[in-house]
């Protein structure tokens, strides 16, 4: 989606260029001090999503939106809370109170309506791989998890159970999502229903894999040999 920053403190729209590019779901197409500078390029571009701070120079964020007829979704950002209930009479998808945090932002970008993918919101392209960690969407919240601490996923019907060193989360994504998006290097899928970490493996023994949190993974016979191939 294409989106833009209305924002006038340059520290602020620093932390939303390096939020915007983390995300890795939206296109920045322009950062502006003012809103009057950015109603002459929504003239000549589509744009999906407007990050708007609401004390600006020239015209405030709030009087923009009375301008707009038919505005981009709005997500307001900054460090006046008393605009709140106001700024809802615009149809505004969220309001960000500065200072917000990156997690703060992945779920107010998720209130967004468009087709972006919404399960994972950070590293979920071919760069994967190189990634540290995921943004997964857990029943309304986005979760961090450390892609390191994945011990094992196991498919269950209709939804899929990460497990990770300390916890368990639900996922609404199938096994073979996640056998498409993790790095092939150190995940593997050894039966129908289990993906494993390779790296917290403790012991094969016969038709049983051993992970390093005590689980007992079934090593399924028509994953065995490639099993066999690349991990032992």
């Amino acid at each position: 989606m294409n989106c833009i920053i209305i924002e006038d403190q340059l520290p602020a729209q620093r932390i939303l260029k390096k939020y915007i590019e983390d995300i890795g779901t939206l296109k920045l197409v322009g950062a502006f001090t003012d809103a009057i500078e950015a109603m002459i390029l929504m003239k000549s571009q589509k744009i999906d999503l407007i990050f708007l701070d609401i004390h600006l120079p020239k015209i405030s964020g709030i009087d923009f939106l009375k301008t707009q007829v038919n505005p981009p979704q709005v997500i307001l950002t900054t460090a006046f809370p008393d605009y709140a209930l106001e700024s809802y009479e615009f149809d505004v998808v969220d309001y960000l109170l500065k200072p917000f945090s990156f997690q703060r932002f992945v779920k107010a970008v998720a209130k967004v309506k468009s087709n972006y993918d919404d399960t994972v919101l950070n590293n979920q392209n071919s760069e994967t791989a190189d990634a540290q960690e995921l943004y997964v969407k857990i029943g309304f919240d986005y979760v961090r998890i450390l892609i390191d601490e994945i011990t094992h996923i196991i498919s269950d019907a209709d939804y899929t159970e990460l497990h990770t060193i300390n916890k368990k989360h639900v996922s609404s994504e199938t096994l073979k999502h996640w056998e498409e998006l993790l790095p092939n290097t150190k995940f593997i899928r050894v039966h129908k229903s289990y993906i494993i970490n390779t790296s917290k493996i403790e012991k094969v023994s016969g038709n049983q894999i051993f992970l390093s949190n005590h689980s007992i993974i079934p090593l399924g016979r028509a994953y065995k040999e490639n099993f066999i191939k690349n991990i032992l």
